[in-house]
């Protein structure tokens, strides 16, 4: 899958599941997933995350602290998911 094609495949399954208000267009790359200056993420959805991507892409974030740095993005969920998948 090329790179684009999985951000927007990313960016969708987050609107879907996390229940966003905005629309995948709106999210770009490097908008951080937690922070009230990003999505404002919390760990409820940290959690919900980290559940679609093993159902969706084949993927298991197997520690908090390599969620940390996976989860900061949708470039670093898509870096993650792209070295990781099975």
């Amino acid at each position: 899958m090329p790179n684009e094609d999985l951000k927007d495949a990313i960016k969708a399954m987050m609107v879907e599941k996390l229940m966003l208000k905005i629309p995948k267009e709106e999210i770009g790359d490097d908008t951080p997933l937690f922070g009230p200056e990003g999505l404002g993420l919390d760990s409820i959805d940290a959690l919900e995350l980290v559940v679609s991507l093993e159902k969706q892409f084949g993927v298991t974030i197997p520690s908090s602290d390599i969620a940390k740095s996976a989860l900061v993005n949708v470039n670093s969920v898509h870096d993650y998911v792209v070295a990781n998948r099975k």
